[in-house]
């Protein structure tokens, strides 16, 4: 059973409510949250932009395509991506920003792909101003829920917050047409796979089409309305907290309905060590995301 929870009482530390949340973290490795800072009405807002932009013409796209830099800034074209080897190449197109560094920042010379230049198109009028609006209301959101995750597993609830100075944060539109009649038991909208950083935050149009799987390995539907937040966590929060939040794999199969939904991947700083506390280790953040992103995207698997 995935809880549904309200953002408020996260906020506030209401026992039951802390309750359901350590159940989902540690069991279901999902959550529905209810009643944030983010509307329906931001929610839908952004998606119709998002929507906007993707039904233009493939050569409006193509002047903001990520195939053509060496990170995952823009458009992404159908087929640009295959996060599960075993299928075939991802069935969507996808439009990805993420944390800007400033222009002196000394981060720079390192030339770190986790913090690529935004690409933004001329088109839709107000896309850039919109989407920018919606990703600094998400990072809000996003740390509220992971300082409730750190209460509800025994930490200070700002146990988490030093290492979200520069996020990897990286706010992406997922957009599914409906499922072809060619399509095989290989073709996904996205195929089988575990996020890859922290908590991810996803806002949906209401259609459906998310599955997660279950222990027993059975795969249930986990659908919610605009304005109401999905929230899984990733392989990264997963090493971080050593088990105590699962990492939970999921998919898109695609519906006879054209699908957008909107995830916030909210990712700690990239000299951030994420592995085990205590275990001695050390695993950052920066080279986790950076080798995942580069045996998912193809133009970047091209280049290694």
């Amino acid at each position: 059973m995935i809880p549904r929870l309200d953002a408020k009482k996260i906020d506030a530390r209401e026992g039951k409510t802390m309750d359901l949340l350590r159940q989902g973290v540690e069991e279901a490795g999902f959550l529905i949250v209810e009643n944030s800072a983010l509307t329906r009405a931001d929610v839908l807002d952004v998606i119709e932009v998002y929507r906007a932009f993707f039904k233009l013409p493939e050569a409006a796209k193509r002047g903001v395509d990520m195939a053509r830099t060496g990170a995952n800034r823009g458009w992404g074209a159908p087929g640009s991506e295959q996060v599960d080897p075993d299928a075939n190449p991802d069935y969507k197109q996808v439009f990805d920003c993420g944390f800007e560094l400033a222009g002196d920042d000394p981060l720079r010379a390192l030339n770190l792909s986790v913090y690529g230049d935004n690409l933004w198109p001329e088109v839709p009028e107000g896309f850039r101003a919109k989407v920018q609006a919606y990703y600094a209301r998400a990072l809000g959101v996003s740390m509220g829920v992971l300082r409730g995750i750190a209460a509800a597993i025994g930490q200070p609830e700002d146990y988490f917050d030093a290492a979200f100075s520069r996020p990897m944060a990286l706010l992406r539109a997922n957009y599914y047409p409906p499922r072809p009649d060619w399509a095989t038991e290989k073709d996904f909208g996205i195929g089988t796979h575990t996020d890859y950083g922290c908590v991810t935050l996803l806002g949906t149009d209401g259609v459906g089409g998310l599955e997660a799987q279950r222990r027993d390995g059975a795969w249930i539907p986990v659908e919610a309305e605009p304005g109401v937040f999905i929230i899984n966590f990733g392989e990264m929060l997963e090493m971080w907290t050593d088990g105590k939040v699962r990492a939970t794999p999921h998919r898109v199969k695609g519906t006879r309905e054209e699908r957008i939904s909107v995830p916030m991947f909210f990712n700690p700083n990239h000299d951030t060590n994420v592995a085990p506390i205590g275990s001695g280790r050390e695993i950052l953040a920066g080279d986790h995301l950076a080798k995942r992103f580069n045996e998912t995207y193809l133009h970047l698997k091209d280049k290694e």
